[in-house]
This record gives C-alpha cells, structure tokens and sequence, in this order.
C-alpha cells in the first residue's frame, strides 16, 4: 500500500510542475502585456464571502491563500502524518539522511539570506522565504532530466521534501502568527477535538471530517494565526486505521482523494495569483535590492551547500549510507533541484512582507533562485545520466 500511494503521489508531482511552470508562465506574460490592468484587478478584486455568522471580505489572491492553501497544507500534513507513521519517515534508519539533509537546507539558506540583509536597507525578516523547497517543481525536473535515475533517488528527494514541509510549516507557526485572538483560537481547538473524536466512530460520513475542517479554519482565520496551521492541524485529527479490514484508511481516502485536486487546480491557481509581477519601471531596480539577492543566492547557492554538505558529513561520518545505486554527482544534482523554492517561498513571502515593492523583490528572488536551481540541477542530472549509458 505504501509504494502504491508513493509510486502515485510521484507520478502525480511530476505532471503538477509542469502545471505550476504553465501557470506562473502565464501570470508573469500577462502582468507584462496589454492585458496587465485585467490581471491585477482580479488577483486584488475584494470578494465577500458570508456564512452564517462568519464574515470576511478579502482579495481573490488573499482567498486563495488563506483559504485554497489551507487545503493544499491539509493534504501535506496527511503526508507527513502518513509517512511518519506507514512510511519512509517510520523507519529511523532510512530517517537520518534526509532529516539532516533537509535541515542544513533549511539552515545554510536562512544564514545566507541574513549575512545579504545584515547592512543597511536590508530586511532580515524575510529570512524564512529561501528555507522551503517547491516538491512538485522539484520532482517534475527530477522526472525529465533522469527518468532512468535510481528510485532510491527519487525517495530520498521526496523525504527530504515531506521534512522540508514539516519544518516550513513549524518556521510559519512560529515567526508568523501575531495579533492572536485568544477566543478565537480556543474555538478552533474546541473544533479540532471534535474533530479527532470523530475518529472513535468508525462509520462517521467524511462530510463530518469536511465540516471540521471547515470550522477549525475559520476560527483560525479569524484568531490571526496562518491558516496553513489549521490545515496541519486538522489533518493530524484524521485517523490512519481502515474502516474496513482490507481497505484502505481514512487519512489515505482523504489523501488519494485530495491531492490531484491541490495539484492540479489549487496550486496553479495559487501561482497565477501570487506569481505575476511587472518587469518594467521600479521593478527591475528591484533585481539588485538585498531581498531579491537575499533569496536568489539561499536557494540557488544555499539550498546546494547545505543540502550536499549535510549529505556528505553523515554519510562521511557513516552515520548513513548513499541512496543505493546514486553516485556523487547524482546526489549533487538533487541537492540543486532544492533550491528551487516557489510555490512554498512566494506563500512564506506574502506572509513576510505585505507591502506591495517588497512582495516584487520578493517574487523576483524566488524566481530567479528557482530558476538557476531548476537548469543547473537538471544539467548536471543529465549529465550523470549519460555517463550511466556510457560503455
């Protein structure tokens, strides 16, 4: 069961990236062509949403993010939730390597961003924005540059991304949540433990699932904190056991059933509306400010130190081994494949910086981090995938 859902949850990532690529393609030509006034009036046209006694007037950009990315975070804390407990993340020997290669991928970023930012006109807070890696990106590139690459290479790239998740979403929690209304935080935690009640009820209908989920986010939308902790949140009240012997469970229901829906609609969606930005004017002053150099440099440069160096000192220290059948330059190419960042860094981004010239040096940053990332990993991938068809 568990390398049915990895085998598809792959195959699923690789196509998205092409979708995400298409979709951001799309909001940067339009922002940039006689049509860029329609574009910016709908990614900042206010929509009223009422239910009941829940109200909340936002941007269409400001309800796909709080509201779509819940859902997207729902389906990534079914994720980790599934391969903490039935994964690759349950099994403590194969945990080692990705754990600290994604942690020195996170750190060596969020260092590289402050020493850009430490002088004057610098922004250090946004140093949480190069720490994320963008998996479906990072797959999908893996998936066209070496098709015929170890499948241990891909599994250590996919852990490595599920622990990167995990700590980006920990980073949101902790940096980003001011304001807290306390009220309304304690009725999303009233909705949470009704919500991991329903899982004693084997026979519970999943549109109960979906109403707590419901309610647990619009508590937290109003109490101040990030939505993507509420999806997390929500999806640790799923329960993991079957309803039925020989079937699957709940949480792999929801996860099956989700994720093409956030891989093929919410996150290009997310991208078409965070992703567009105008290349004239201002805005090309902006490729030198310390908050895009800051980003660019902690994806491309940072994200390969501290992936590939982190990889090296544990396997040097022999406290794991190499991916079997990967070579150096093989692991080297994945770690370049994680810097690119995107969709997880323009989120972190728009929760970084409100103001609307550093959310352009910030998409900017991302951009060409990602960039460089995605057409140096996928060369060096290629090239190692050559010297294997090599007599």
């Amino acid at each position: 069961m568990a390398r049915r859902i990895t085998l598809d949850f792959l195959k699923t990532e690789s196509a998205a990236g092409v979708i995400l690529a298409a979709a951001a393609a799309v909001a940067i030509v339009m922002a940039n062509s006689p049509w860029a006034g329609l574009y910016f009036d709908f990614v900042e046209a206010p929509l009223a949403v009422q239910l009941g006694a829940f109200h909340e007037t936002l941007s269409i950009a400001e309800w796909v993010k709080e509201g779509l990315m819940a859902i997207f975070f729902f389906v990534v804390g079914l994720e980790i939730k599934y391969e903490i407990l039935r994964g690759e993340l349950a099994n403590p020997r194969r945990l080692a390597l990705p754990v600290v290669a994604a942690l020195g991928g996170m750190l060596a970023p969020a260092l590289i961003y402050l020493v850009v930012n430490a002088g004057p006109g610098g922004s250090p807070q946004g140093w949480p924005v190069p720490v994320a890696t963008d998996i479906a990106f990072a797959v999908a590139a893996l998936a066209i540059a070496g098709p015929k690459l170890p499948p241990t290479l891909r599994m250590f790239l996919l852990t490595l991304a599920i622990v990167d998740d995990l700590g980006a979403v920990l980073v949101i929690g902790a940096v980003f949540t001011h304001g807290v209304q306390w009220a309304a935080l304690g009725g999303a935690a009233v909705a949470l433990a009704l919500m991991a009640l329903l899982g004693r009820w084997r026979g519970v209908p999943y549109l109960f699932y979906a109403m707590g989920f419901l309610l647990i986010w619009a508590f937290t939308l109003k109490s101040g904190v990030s939505t993507s902790l509420a999806g997390v949140a929500a999806a640790a009240a799923v329960p993991i056991e079957p309803r039925k012997p020989h079937r699957p469970g709940v949480l792999e229901d929801f996860m099956e059933g989700l994720h093409p829906y956030v891989a093929y609609l919410i996150l290009p969606l997310f991208a078409f509306t965070a992703a567009g930005f105008s290349l004239q004017g201002e805005a090309l002053s902006a490729v030198g400010s310390p908050i895009a150099l800051g980003v660019a440099l902690g994806l491309f440069v940072g994200k390969q130190l501290g992936v590939f160096g982190a990889t090296a000192a544990v396997i040097g220290l022999k406290l794991a081994r190499r991916p079997t059948g990967a070579t150096w330059l093989e692991i080297y190419g994945v770690s370049l494949l994680c810097g690119v960042g995107f969709t997880m860094s323009l989120f972190i981004g728009a929760l970084a910086f409100a103001a609307p010239h550093p959310a352009t040096e910030v998409r900017i940053g991302v951009f060409l981090g990602s960039l460089l990332s995605v057409a140096a990993g996928m060369a060096v991938l290629r090239w190692a995938q050559s010297r294997r068809m090599e007599p």
